[in-house]
């Protein structure tokens, strides 16, 4: 690892000389705040911490890092970290949130820093949304280079298929636009920051008018019934529909309603994009085998409201456990009924519709004829229950590998050494030959690395 106490105080000076935005070196104030990330799993001790203010403090942060062989680790949220950021650079993108919308192009432009609810409000006037995921909160870029599975992706696709430029800074520093490479761009249609830092990305936005959407609760007696109904039904969804069934535990806190507060419950999670009556027909099958709502949310409402159904979480310990499914087993649908342990929920989800057919100028996401995901989940404020958390949705998705197709999608991916399952062969194979091209030191490596084709000497 890179010994921090070669970083002297000259060198943190002339840094803070060469960028515009904070730099914030250990033991300084604002140190302990500046290092975490949204996900407290890992508890990281970089050498130095800038928060870039623009591109030139980007380009700067990057060349600091080269020349003092640091490791670079760059997060705008910190909502999708899968490494600690020791003893390096950490490159913090948050400040960085300008949002522009050209209605007339259908198409948003938008900073490394942006969140997803400054691009939903943003494009609402107009009609339109974005390819956003299920949290607001969540940063537009990372989220988006990542594939970015969301509630209009079986009518539009994946977030990544949607974009249509990038502005990026590579490994030496230097400002380009990654649409004028091929390589260069296709790779960033799902491979993650692996190739330089997004500074800005434009990316399609698409019609969103009457939406039917919501959570419905329900005893989760009913759940290997509803998920049985579930596994069927939804190979004739339309694309217009989004859903998912889960298995959830409600806090047993005061700001959940009485009804569910403190149980373990079935949840219908649905995004229609139509009228009620059509979603209300179309859900009914779902309804009638899970018997009848403790808490039904589902109803008519707008976009910018449905893309939150839940309120976002604090900064927590999270560990996911992610495997995707051809078919739905009993034996399946009995790991997730059967489930033990401080989770927070699992969840089955319907994938395809557009995200199963593939632009002419597609990226590397791969795996998109597999119709059915599960997610397992476990999550806390506590620091020091990761080792249990781990151990419990270990013990989950360990009897779901032997139904499951051994492929995987980045965004869901909380193990970075099982990349590779996220991509098809030559796919990754090719994303490792554009590695090489493009940052053939592995500068960019705290994240989903993807190391370059040819062993760095």
């Amino acid at each position: 690892m890179t010994d921090v106490t070669r970083l002297e105080r000259t060198d943190v000076d002339g840094l803070r000389e060469a960028v515009a935005g904070r730099v914030i070196a250990p033991g300084e104030d604002g140190y302990d705040g500046a290092r975490l990330s949204w996900q407290r799993k890992f508890d990281p001790r970089p050498a130095v911490v800038v928060e870039a203010a623009g591109v030139a403090d980007v380009a700067a942060a990057i060349r600091f890092a080269r020349e003092h062989d640091l490791p670079l680790t760059v997060q705008a949220t910190g909502h999708g970290t899968v490494r600690a950021a020791d003893d390096g650079l950490l490159l913090k993108t948050g400040a960085m949130t300008s949002v522009e919308v050209d209605p007339s192009r259908r198409v948003a432009r938008v900073g490394a820093g942006a969140l997803w609810s400054d691009v939903i409000a943003a494009a609402a006037p107009h009609g339109l949304a974005p390819l956003s995921g299920s949290s607001p909160t969540v940063g537009v870029v990372g989220y988006t280079l990542g594939g970015g599975a969301g509630w209009l992706s079986r009518e539009y696709g994946y977030a990544a298929d949607s974009v249509v430029g990038a502005d990026l800074v590579t490994a030496d520093g230097s400002l380009v636009k990654a649409e004028e490479h091929s390589d260069l761009f296709w790779a960033l249609h799902g491979g993650g920051g692996n190739f330089g830092v997004v500074t800005a990305l434009e990316f399609r936005l698409h019609p969103a008018g009457d939406v039917y959407a919501g959570m419905a609760m329900f005893d989760a007696a009913r759940a290997a019934d509803a998920m049985a109904v579930y596994r069927e039904w939804a190979l004739d969804e339309p694309d217009a529909s989004n859903t998912a069934v889960m298995i959830a535990q409600i806090p047993p806190v005061p700001e959940m309603p009485e009804p569910v507060r403190g149980k373990r419950v079935l949840m219908l999670r649905a995004f229609h994009l139509g009228p009620a009556d059509a979603a209300e027909r179309l859900l009914a099958p779902l309804r009638e085998a899970a018997g009848p709502p403790l808490l039904d949310a589902m109803r008519a409402t707008t976009f910018p409201d449905a893309a939150v159904m839940m309120p976002p979480p604090p900064p927590s310990v999270g560990v996911m456990g992610f495997e995707l499914l051809d078919a739905v087993p009993d034996e399946a649908i009995a790991a997730v009924v059967e489930a033990e342990g401080p989770i927070a929920g699992i969840e089955l989800r319907h994938w395809g519709g557009a995200m199963s057919r593939p632009p002419e100028d597609t990226g590397p996401l791969g795996h998109r004829d597999v119709p059915f995901s599960i997610v397992v989940g476990a999550q806390s404020l506590d620091p020091s229950a990761l080792d249990e958390l781990t151990a419990t949705v270990e013990a989950v998705t360990s009897r779901l590998r032997p139904h499951a197709t051994g492929g995987s999608f980045l965004n869901f991916l909380g193990d970075p050494d099982r990349i590779a399952d996220a991509y098809t062969p030559e796919d990754y194979r090719r994303l490792t030959e554009v590695k090489a091209a493009w940052d053939p030191g592995n500068l960019f490596r705290g994240n989903h690395n993807i190391p370059p084709e040819r062993p760095v000497r």
